[in-house]
């Protein structure tokens, strides 16, 4: 208990720390907000250091070894797509091996146009878990349309660590087990698949309106351990009516989205907000109707103008449930955010409520000259709602990290990332992706 208040405190003090420095940052020189859309929008003018040229990136390393007489260095050659394993280990997973695969590229001018990106994964673990998704966030010419989607399709293990922040002052048995105050992990088995696809319209500088449908199936829900207890998946498939062996999540999409960020894989300055609504059918298929709101905020301060990459990045993720039921695997989460990278520090999906908010910042800063290699630290905190009495932000957990950066592509900015987290009750986990978290 000590320790968990003394990480807690510091967390706090970190978030406000870099938060006012963010603050006092942007009163400052460095570089403001820089929009890359819009009739009125200026191209990027890049400093000496800014210099792809100047910057040493797995490419040039491969290319050194193979050619290594060549003095020409051709950034028109390279390729936009950047190919790594993808090995994980966890007592949930197993040992995982498989692939990544992330692609960027402007498809119209570039002072007027987004980076279109895509990415996409397939992998295997030693407890017969297969995962494969493919996503992409298109911008056509001028930014005129934007088109955001993802496919999963996997025969996945989920843990069951029940609602809320693992606090229960209710003396009702089943609100006992759904809070699941020990933490204890239930795993489920399943087949699970989901779908969405999501087209924005900017309807004036930087700003997007959009609509689309998502899709969560999940089938075979199998219990692994054959617990003779009541867990807190199956109290709430009870109390709220779902199937304990099947559900569907099928809905309309609703959203705002205001961009301004210089590079979606790593932002050196801008803002980026995505905020909007979910209406689950009933005869679109879905379980149960329901209605979520969610919101996404991200900002980006560059601290230097001399060397763009230091870099203070904020983050603010939050949904609730405004009406209706969700089915328990899909409320929202640690790990539940669109790109699944929130909660560094815990397993996904082991603080979840019907009304959840997570927070982060992160700084980042180069390592060496060239940029090959560079680091992050980072601190989050979350906060969940139960059905025992909790209410959304009475209970803060907090988790903190670090990172190494490998630069793979410098002309999408793109990076190796091997992060490190420690939260409360022994809770810590090494992190792998390409690209920034966030």
């Amino acid at each position: 208990m000590i320790r968990d208040m003394i990480l807690m405190r510091v967390a706090l003090l970190t978030c406000l720390f870099l938060t006012m420095l963010g603050h006092a940052y942007s009163q400052d020189n460095a570089p403001g907000d820089t929009s890359l859309s819009g009739s009125q929008a200026k191209p990027i003018e890049k400093s000496p250091r800014e210099n792809l040229n100047k910057q040493y990136d797995i490419g040039d390393m491969i290319n050194d070894v193979l050619h290594p007489k060549r003095t020409d260095d051709s950034l028109r050659k390279r390729s936009a797509i950047t190919v790594v394993p993808n090995i994980a280990a966890n007592p949930t997973i197993g040992f995982q091996f498989g692939i990544k695969a992330v692609a960027g590229k402007v498809l119209g001018s570039k002072p007027n146009t987004y980076m279109s990106v895509a990415a996409t994964s397939a992998s295997i673990t030693t407890k017969k878990i297969i995962y494969f998704y493919i996503s992409h966030n298109v911008f056509t010419p001028g930014n005129k349309w934007n088109f955001q989607g993802s496919l999963v399709a996997a025969r996945s293990v989920t843990p069951d660590f029940g609602l809320g922040m693992g606090h229960s002052s209710s003396d009702n048995a089943a609100d006992k087990i759904l809070a699941n105050p020990g933490k204890k992990a239930y795993v489920w088995n399943s087949q699970f698949y989901r779908f969405f696809e999501k087209v924005y319209r900017e309807v004036s500088h930087n700003l997007f309106v959009g609509a689309g449908l998502g899709f969560d199936i999940r089938r075979k829900v199998s219990n692994v351990r054959k617990d003779t207890a009541l867990t807190p998946y199956q109290v709430y498939n009870q109390r709220f009516g779902f199937d304990d062996d099947h559900y569907l999540s099928n809905g309309f999409l609703f959203n705002v989205q205001y961009n301004t960020r210089d590079n979606p894989n790593r932002a050196y300055r801008g803002v980026y907000l995505d905020a909007g609504f979910r209406i689950n059918q009933t005869w679109l298929g879905s379980s149960r109707n329901a209605l979520q709101f969610t919101y996404d905020f991200r900002k980006y301060l560059s601290l230097s103008t001399r060397s763009p990459e230091h870099v203070l990045a904020l983050w603010t993720w939050g949904s609730a449930i405004l009406s209706g039921e969700v089915p328990m695997f899909e409320l929202p989460g640690g790990g539940r955010d669109p790109s699944f990278r929130s909660g560094r520090g815990y397993i996904s999906g082991y603080y979840k409520g019907t009304r959840y908010l997570y927070t982060e910042a992160e700084y980042r800063f180069p390592i060496t000259r060239n940029k090959l290699f560079s680091g992050v630290t980072f601190v989050n905190m979350q906060t969940a709602n139960d059905e025992a009495g909790t209410k959304l932000l009475e209970i803060w957990k907090p988790a903190a990290g670090l990172g190494l950066r490998i630069l793979f592509n410098k002309t999408t900015r793109t990076n190796l990332c091997l992060d490190y987290a420690w939260g409360v009750n022994g809770s810590k986990g090494f992190f792998l992706n390409l690209n920034e978290t966030f």
